[in-house]
């Protein structure tokens, strides 16, 4: 079982110091989650000068809103960040569910799932090397991943999650054990169904912390401000696993099920908590 590290948002100038330890520790993954209308940092930009300080860990974004973005422009930071990063970088895809979000951005709610997909196509077309038309030629640069970085998807629904098969890369899972087995369950068959060979990777994620009983309540603080629109943050501040034995279950749990990795959800702030982590687990 592989284990990275979802990193904090709240005090963006410590992720570099947290990614050295982490790559030195040997986690498997960095990972960045993605929003518009929050006080986070932008994911791809963040992880670009991560890569820049790491040597072996994997960068992962965990979703980025595609539907936020242009394409063509997100096909390039794509290719740049895999290209610097030495092949490193996943991209992980959701549609987003916020309306505050699409809003500033100028975006359509409603049609975030019909434009994610069209996305997908036109940036596989972009990391192809193909010209955009008659008259324009193509978007580099050329990823070193052939094809483009590897794709993940993020999603609950049957929809959503068969673009694991149709598109290929693999299924990220922000879903407790008790239930994300039935959504591992519908990615493998969107595989199957799609003609893909192998398996897809599976990845899910635990909200995680280890440290004093001040440190805990502040991540506990963190998860309940950034889940407040959801009407779920108390049911999410109340999984997070504070102790040794609580994260260890929770990891071998998603391995039962047949998980790949786990990326533990960090929102404290203490970078000694890679060291607790890795002293723990690896």
């Amino acid at each position: 079982m592989h284990i990275g590290l979802g990193l904090p948002i709240a005090d963006p100038r410590s992720l570099p110091d947290w990614a050295r330890r982490a790559d030195a520790a040997g986690f498997s993954t960095l990972g960045l989650l993605d929003r518009l209308v929050y006080d986070n940092p932008e994911p791809l930009v963040t992880l670009a000068a991560l890569a820049a300080v790491t040597e072996r860990i994997r960068l992962q974004t965990e979703v980025l809103i595609a539907p936020l973005r242009d394409p063509a422009l997100l096909a390039k930071q794509a290719a740049t960040l895999d290209l610097m990063s030495g092949g490193r970088f996943a991209l992980g895809l959701g549609v987003g569910g916020r309306a505050d979000d699409h809003e500033a951005s100028g975006t359509e709610l409603r049609t975030r799932g019909r434009r994610l997909d069209e996305q997908v196509a036109v940036m596989r077309r972009h990391w192809s090397g193909e010209p955009v038309s008659a008259t324009c030629g193509p978007i580099g640069p050329t990823p070193l991943t052939a094809g483009g970085p590897e794709l993940l998807f993020g999603g609950f629904q049957p929809a959503a999650i068969d673009r694991v098969g149709r598109w290929g890369g693999g299924f990220l899972a922000a879903a407790a054990p008790s239930w994300a087995g039935g959504l591992f369950d519908l990615a493998r068959r969107s595989w199957r169904d799609h003609g893909r060979p192998g398996a897809p990777r599976i990845v899910a994620q635990l909200n995680a912390v280890l440290g004093p009983p001040a440190l805990v309540e502040q991540a506990r603080s963190a998860i309940l401000d950034y889940y407040a629109f959801s009407g779920r943050a108390d049911y999410m501040a109340a999984g997070l696993l504070t102790t040794v034995d609580e994260i260890r279950s929770g990891i071998d749990q998603f391995g039962e099920l047949g998980a790949d990795e786990v990326v533990l959800y960090c929102y404290g702030t203490d970078a000694d908590q890679v060291d607790r982590f890795a002293d723990a687990l690896l």
